[in-house]
């Protein structure tokens, strides 16, 4: 079955909302149906008033009815108008003053199908009251006009269900009676993209009883023990401060001492928003958190949640403005990857010629994929058409790991910085022509593994682990050049060296970053990223990793801020991206 929150399934964008013939020509004895703040419909899934909140004992129970009802509590889920500010999320309509029909009274009705994703209010005095599924009008309410307000209940979801629109009609009674419609559409989520200014960002700490914690099964793969959170911490607040964030808009989420390890915030949400105009030329949004289709079930089968730490999204972020969607199935074809079904492998592009809402990014194979619904729930936006690469050569398989937004002096303002292994390899190279082949990569970590240089070039020319992980990269370079139009030389080349380990049943092996994946960063403005500090080896004194990483950044205009997150997320198979998120500006 698939999971829909709490409405049921919802569908993507139709045509433009127009009226029909008989409400374009309106005189005073036909009716008509006006939107005066235009025919944009809006997901009305935020908590304006704060009223849903998590119980006792919700963030640690392995149950997906747990998580269905969280997400079955929003502004959309019951019959009032909570306040003032929800009903700007509302949209406006206008039934014209008529005597067509004025005796009788009218209705204003919707067609079944499109009935689930809707709630019609009208004002009676004073107050917005449901009209109720007959939608009846009185005589006086078609006589001298009336006011109405359209709730969207819920995002499009899967266009074979339903394309989006919200077809109104009003009909008044009589002798002969008269027909008006008005199509509304419901605004498509859009996701946000790195090169929005970061005005909050989250990131994950140690909770209650942390050291004693056993690690949760439902994050596979991501088995060490993070630790040094003082340093990363220390190190993003440095980070945030440098960019000009807040103190008040970096906040660290404790969570559950049952499941403290998973801390890999970008992995349980991707956010993303929608718009719709106003009469004062402010568009008004909603944020929209799309929650990771993370299902997992017990060994015997008798216990199944989605993934915990998602629970914090209903307790730290929605409310006001504010609203989580969740869209997951739970029977799932033979190459669903929980691990590509974490939201670091779903990215966006900024608007470019022939785009100019952006594109999405995400990784999948016929073979390794995440859950259909949620791709198909991206894809029914039609705002964002996705690109789509083939990660499925990683262990954790993210399109973040590999690739990032990055600003640039250019006819579009941004390109790629992206993983270079022949890169890192040609700069081990340099340190042993320089007579520092011995020295060793991550001396100054707590890596259980610190080669010489010497020794991980004699590796490498054995095993070949970052020649193929340089012809998976270009092989993902290829598509996203074709898809962008951006140029090779434009790109912006950072040093991560890879090895192969074993990953999966039958030997399967994979890629990891063996060296901090320097493109796994979290851009705090267009010009601010906070970079995986990459403990290369030395050469005089200087890490050539992390000059070779600042220079090419800094040519493009982009200041580096470097965060340690050796030993808090890449030992444990992430860096500073996966290990953080942001709500970002909303672009008007």
């Amino acid at each position: 079955m698939e999971s829909v929150g709490a409405v049921g399934p919802a569908k993507a964008v139709g045509s433009a909302g127009a009226a029909t013939e008989d409400a374009r020509d309106a005189t005073p004895h036909r009716p008509a149906l006006d939107a005066p703040e235009g025919t944009a419909l809006l997901p009305n899934l935020d908590d304006d008033t704060r009223r849903c909140r998590l119980r006792p004992g919700d963030l640690d129970r392995l149950d997906v009815a747990v998580d269905r009802r969280l997400a079955a509590c929003h502004d959309a889920a019951d019959e009032v108008v909570n306040g003032p500010e929800d009903l700007k999320d509302l949209t406006p309509v206008r039934v014209r003053p008529t005597r067509a029909g004025a005796a009788a009274g009218g209705r204003v009705t919707v067609p079944g199908a499109q009935r689930p994703y809707v709630r019609i209010f009208v004002e009676r005095g004073g107050r917005y009251v449901p009209l109720g599924s007959a939608g009846r009008l009185t005589a006086r309410e078609v006589r001298q006009g009336a006011r109405l307000a359209v709730e969207g209940r819920d995002i499009v979801r899967d266009t074979r269900r339903w394309g989006g629109d919200v077809d109104l009609t009003l009909t008044t009674a009589g002798a002969e009676p008269r027909r008006a419609t008005l199509t509304l559409r419901m605004t498509p989520v859009l996701l946000q993209h790195d090169l929005q200014r970061a005005q909050h960002v989250f990131a994950a700490a140690p909770g209650p009883g942390a050291p004693d914690s056993g690690q949760p099964a439902e994050v596979p793969v991501h088995t060490r023990p993070p630790g040094q959170w003082r340093e990363f911490a220390d190190s993003l607040r440095a980070a945030t401060r440098a960019a000009g964030l807040p103190d008040r808009e970096l906040r660290f989420q404790a969570g559950s001492s049952r499941w403290w390890r998973d801390i890999w915030r970008q992995d349980v949400v991707e956010p993303g928003y929608v718009s719709k105009p106003t009469p004062g030329g402010t568009p008004h949004t909603l944020r929209v958190l799309l929650r990771s289709p993370n299902h997992w079930k017990s060994a015997d089968g008798r216990r199944e949640s989605l993934r915990r730490a998602g629970r914090l999204l209903f307790r730290d972020l929605r409310g006001p403005g504010v609203g989580v969607v969740q869209q997951y199935t739970t029977r799932r074809g033979p190459g669903v990857d929980e691990l590509l079904n974490f939201t670091g492998n779903i990215e966006a592009l900024p608007p470019y010629p022939g785009h100019p809402r952006g594109r999405i990014v995400y990784g999948a194979t016929a073979r390794r994929h995440p859950d259909p619904s949620f791709t198909r729930m991206l894809r029914a936006q039609r705002q964002q058409e996705p690109v789509v690469l083939d990660t499925s050569w990683l262990v954790a398989g993210h399109a973040d790991e590999t690739v990032h937004v990055v600003r640039a002096d250019n006819a579009r303002g941004w390109t790629l910085a992206v993983s270079d292994p022949r890169l890192a390899l040609g700069l081990l190279r340099e340190a042993r022509r320089a007579g520092a082949g011995g020295q060793r990569l991550f001396a100054d970590t707590v890596a259980p593994d610190k080669p010489t240089v010497d020794a991980f070039l004699r590796y490498e020319a054995a095993e070949g682990d970052n020649a193929d992980a340089a012809r998976h990269i270009e092989g993902q370079l290829k598509v996203l050049l074709r898809e962008t139009g951006l140029r090779a030389d434009e790109l912006v080349r950072l040093p991560v060296l890879y090895a192969r380990v074993d990953a999966g049943p039958g030997g399967t092996r994979r890629h990891i970053a063996f060296s901090p994946a320097l493109a796994n960063g979290l851009s705090l403005t267009a010009r601010d990223y906070a970079a995986p500090a990459p403990h290369g080896p030395r050469v005089r004194g200087r890490d050539l990793f992390r000059d070779a990483a600042a220079r090419a950044l800094t040519a493009n205009g982009v200041r580096v801020r470097w965060v340690e997150n050796f030993s808090w997320a890449h030992l444990s198979l992430g860096e500073v991206h996966c290990a953080t998120n942001a709500l970002r500006e909303i672009a008007p």
